[in-house]
């Protein structure tokens, strides 16, 4: 096992006391310019490396953000990601990324480990919609910040997006095409998104005077890819066929169409088909695929900075906020049959 260089070593090394080294390492303009060189030349040729950890704990303040999300996999918890980092580096912090995997017993795990390490506070995307691994979690005295879900208390701060709106956006625009079959692919319905994506959908489709029995529905086991092609085996063996989908996520409908190419179904002829968050892929599909866009970097960026005026100087002045972002629909081919321009009448010339 390597051995960790200790301050005293240091200190032995160059001649002079723990505290000399000390203030080397942290207030060097008390120290003259020959000793500081000492203590820096014996910092290098031995490759001392504060304690980091150790200075946060003794400071009682963390330089550590956490990010606890629902499934790494999926590109729009990597954007919400992006947002957070550029928010937490303009403040000199770092972000522990976390995968909670859809699984209330994994995230009960992370919230321990980051209530040992004693994180700064933490940003979470809750997996438990009981409530109680946060409930278990406040006990610690940690802020945390909801990304993606709207906090239900007064306790603390959340950035989302109103998914209910996202859902009648969805098939609003698939009531518009003309389909009065549709299916909807969730993921797990004990997820929040899933539950009010399905409202919206549901919420359409009352618009337009239809019963809440005209949206047939799928429940996927996960969110990925690999859960949409189920989805969409699902989905074929159905009669008659719903003419469009409307999936939870991206990765759902791009596994959904997936199995509708391998079964020969032409999309968006024979069924169209609508994802949510347009995360990039979306765009690059075999057929462009319309989507509801979540602006998932700004997520990540004011959650970040709500967690960040919580934390801070002004933490007494703080008022907890619920932010919630509104969504768009972004159309492409996947839902829409391209109207093209009656051919002009060619006359042979004599």
């Amino acid at each position: 096992m390597a051995h960790t260089v200790g301050i005293k070593e240091v200190a032995r090394q160059a001649g002079v006391s723990v505290g000399t080294v000390s203030n080397v390492i942290n207030r060097p303009h008390m120290v003259a310019e020959e000793t500081r060189q000492r203590v820096q030349a014996a910092i290098d040729e031995l490759g001392y490396v504060r304690s980091e950890s150790a200075r946060q704990l003794r400071a009682g303040q963390s330089r550590i953000i956490a990010l606890l999300v629902l499934d790494m996999a999926n590109p729009f918890f990597v954007d919400v990601a992006t947002g957070a980092e550029r928010v937490a580096r303009t403040s000199k912090l770092g972000v522990m990324l976390c995968n909670s995997a859809q699984s209330t017993s994994e995230e009960a795990d992370y919230l321990s480990l980051f209530a040992e390490q004693r994180v700064r506070g933490v940003l979470v995307t809750p997996a438990d919609m009981s409530g109680r691994n946060l409930t278990d979690f406040r006990r610690h005295g940690i802020p945390f910040v909801f990304v993606d879900r709207v906090l239900p208390s007064a306790e603390g701060c959340s950035v989302s997006v109103d998914d209910v709106l996202g859902g009648t956006l969805a098939v609003r625009h698939l009531l518009t095409q003309g389909h009065t079959d549709v299916a909807y692919v969730s993921g797990p319905m004990s997820l929040q998104q899933c539950q009010d994506r399905r409202e919206g959908a549901l919420a359409a489709l009352a618009e337009a005077g239809l019963g809440r029995g005209a949206l047939r529905h799928v429940e996927a086991p996960r969110l990925d890819v690999s859960a949409g092609r189920e989805a969409g085996a699902a989905l074929l063996a159905m009669s008659p066929r719903p003419s469009a989908v409307f999936c939870a996520n991206d990765l759902l409908a791009l596994g959904v169409l997936q199995a509708l190419f391998a079964a020969g179904v032409k999309v968006p002829q024979e069924v169209a088909l609508v994802g949510y968050d347009d995360i990039e892929f979306a765009a690059a599909a075999a057929v462009p695929l319309t989507s509801v866009r979540q602006p998932a970097i700004q997520m990540g960026r004011q959650a970040a900075e709500l967690l960040l005026e919580e934390t801070g100087e002004a933490a007494d002045r703080h008022q907890h906020q619920r932010i919630v972002l509104e969504p768009e629909l972004i159309v492409r081919e996947s839902s829409e049959l391209a109207r093209h321009p009656a051919p002009a009448d060619r006359t042979v010339g004599a």
